[in-house]
């Protein structure tokens, strides 16, 4: 039986170093993973830089997504030796649907009116506006169970991300096809636990909560989501193949299900492929 490579991809106002515990505990299982940097200019040309990394992997790859980068498997996981997607406390968009809209249909998030806004200069000599986390709010909004010195390293050197991702449209959903997975921060306060589950019941996913984690989880519960992202890689390897019904292990105790833990309008269609953008988003 032979692994797929686990192609982690870290989110806005982070960068790959994010995945180190959990970089350490699939090793330690003899899976093969790399972590490459999320350009986060946009969601068209990020997806576009991703899908350059998967045509240069050496056989199949599970895709894991952490915040913004869920957006990015969604449509980089299109890619033919894509097996499965893993979504961590991520945005799960329908093609067509861009950042916003999916956000549009849910309460802000507390990190919305935390948001400091920069400028960056584009090639044609114009420029465009990208967006930190005030350092001040960043341990509350992203990280509040990251300890607390770490956590203000993180706001120091935390990578901006260009408000053109908001607004571009998927242009693939690759959980139509592809077997899914996902992980709910019960206690995000950047992307609301109630986009998560909402995204991860659209695409059937098999989901894991963590009532009290935060934004920052994959540092935070490294083994945790390492246990997840195990059960995607068994569950799509040669040899296994894919099997979109089959459920993961909860780790540690947490609540695992199909669809998402708890009751959310539109949830569970049973032919992922059917299901629209807008179908069973709050009014």
């Amino acid at each position: 039986m032979t692994n797929p490579t686990v192609v982690l991809v870290h989110g806005a106002f982070a960068d790959a170093t994010g995945w180190i515990g959990v970089i350490s505990e699939l090793r330690s299982s003899g899976i093969p993973v790399i972590a490459p940097a999320n350009p986060l200019r946009g969601l068209t040309s990020d997806a576009a830089y991703l899908a350059s990394v998967l045509a240069q992997v050496d056989g199949p790859a599970v895709l894991v997504g952490h915040s913004y980068g869920g957006a990015l498997i969604t449509v980089a996981g299109a890619a033919e030796n894509v097996v499965g997607l893993v979504y961590v406390a991520a945005y799960v968009p329908h093609e067509g649907e861009s950042l916003g809209q999916l956000q549009g249909g849910f309460p802000e998030p507390p990190l919305t009116g935390h948001l400091k806004e920069w400028t960056y200069p584009l090639l044609d000599g114009d420029s465009a506006v990208e967006v930190t986390i005030e350092e001040t709010a960043f341990p509350s909004v992203f990280a509040a169970d990251v300890p607390e010195d770490v956590a203000g390293v993180l706001a120091a050197a935390q990578r901006p991300l260009a408000t053109a991702a908001f607004t571009e449209t998927a242009s693939a959903a690759a959980w139509r096809t592809k077997p899914s997975w996902a992980l709910v921060a019960g206690a995000d306060r950047t992307i609301s636990p109630e986009v998560q589950r909402f995204g991860a019941a659209r695409a059937g996913a098999v989901v894991t909560e963590l009532p009290g984690a935060s934004h920052a989880v994959v540092l935070s519960e490294p083994t945790r989501v390492a246990d997840l992202i195990r059960a995607a890689v068994r569950a799509t390897s040669r040899g296994c193949g894919p099997t979109p019904d089959r459920k993961a292990s909860p780790p540690g105790g947490a609540s695992a299900s199909r669809g998402g833990g708890t009751s959310v309008p539109g949830a569970g269609a049973t032919d992922r492929r059917g299901v629209t953008a807008a179908e069973g988003r709050p009014g």
